[in-house]
């Protein structure tokens, strides 16, 4: 009897969560259930805070039936956190279980970026959110710098263009988080937040300021023993004059980074030879599909998708080609990653307050 209860209770919360408010009755005729089922399964979660009355009545009496109270989430069933830590700054955003945005923050940072001054930077930004539409139950953030798998600390590899040093988001956002911080790289948030025009199977090639490649299989996105797969810097491809080279030198020769960084120009690189982008890229993605063999290679990044034609040109000339396309997701598709991310833990967490409530019971 519990677990039936408590499946129906889920079906409640998911329902509300897709329609924000329905009747007893609407709710019955969404799940399948009988009203009186619906009636008491709302009255166990709004005994619970997680459902609420919102005040708003169907247009009942005088011979349309009658009056139907609309229930909706609880402003206690919390919100939730996703935050972008890249070069341009620091991005939050803090919403709610359907979705709706509470507010939103941005702060920008210097460069060089130096931990100490990124670290507080992501404190302002989570303080400010959190006093304003109070401490969120979890947190996702993305960061445009490799992630250590086991400590979700921030790692500086040689020629990372963002940050110098060590930066550990999970410590710096305790304080005003109440339930767990989970840490990835940019790059792979951005292959989850393509995944539904994508596919289950595929490669996403992130080329811009940095450079970066996440492999998604069966849905997933690998992330390696360390968390640093798809870290393309230093894979060794076809530089100017038909050299081999790591990547990162090869746009060097270019002249392509921006002075004194590994960072790549963007300009510079639209302007560049673009055959010689196009092979340096081709062969990145040749060792992508001789190690992976994806069904399709996505392009993103702020010059990638406009080189898509060179980038073509190198890997029809490939033993093993696969399909190139431009990302479909092009605004802020880290963040929207993470946010997606930071939305379905939500929502299974104010399940999982029902659920838990129930066996407790």
């Amino acid at each position: 009897m519990d677990l039936l209860r408590s499946q129906t209770d889920e079906h409640v919360l998911r329902a509300l969560m897709r329609h924000r408010r329905l009747t007893r009755a609407e709710l019955a005729a969404e799940i399948g259930i009988s009203k009186p089922t619906a009636g008491e399964s709302v009255r166990r979660l709004a005994e619970r805070g997680l459902v609420a009355d919102t005040g708003e009545r169907t247009p009942g009496g005088r011979g349309k039936g009658r009056v139907g109270s609309y229930y909706a989430l609880a402003e206690s069933a919390g919100m939730a956190l996703a935050v972008s830590i890249a070069p341009q700054g620091i991005v939050g955003e803090i919403f709610d279980a359907y979705g709706d945005t509470a507010d939103r923050l941005e702060h920008s940072v210097g460069r060089p970026a130096a931990p100490a001054d990124v670290a507080a930077a992501l404190e302002r930004v989570c303080w400010e959110l959190a006093a304003g539409a109070g401490p969120p139950r979890l947190a996702v953030v993305s960061a445009a710098d490799p992630v250590d798998r086991a400590t979700d600390r921030l790692v500086h590899l040689p020629d990372a263009p963002f940050l110098v040093g060590e930066l550990d988001p999970v410590a710096v956002m305790a304080a005003h988080v109440r339930g767990p911080v989970t840490v990835d790289n940019d790059v792979n948030w951005a292959a989850r937040a393509e995944r539904e025009h994508a596919g289950e199977d595929f490669a996403y090639l992130y080329l811009g300021e940095g450079l970066g490649c996440a492999l998604v299989a069966g849905g997933e996105v690998i992330r390696g023993r360390s968390g640093f797969a798809g870290e393309i810097a230093h894979l060794v491809t076809t530089g100017p004059q038909g050299r081999a080279m790591p990547l990162i030198e090869a746009f060097g020769r270019l002249g392509v980074r921006l002075p004194g960084t590994t960072a790549i120009d963007a300009g510079a690189v639209l302007a560049a030879d673009r055959r010689a982008v196009g092979a340096a890229v081709a062969g990145v993605v040749a060792a992508v599909v001789a190690l992976v063999d994806p069904g399709l290679v996505v392009v993103g990044g702020t010059w990638g998708p406009a080189l898509l034609g060179a980038i073509e040109e190198g890997v029809a000339e490939l033993a093993r080609a696969v399909p190139l396309k431009p990302a479909a997701v092009t605004k802020e598709p880290a963040l929207a990653g993470a946010r997606r991310a930071a939305l379905e833990r939500l929502r299974a967490a104010v399940v999982g307050d029902a659920a838990q409530d129930s066996s407790g019971s």
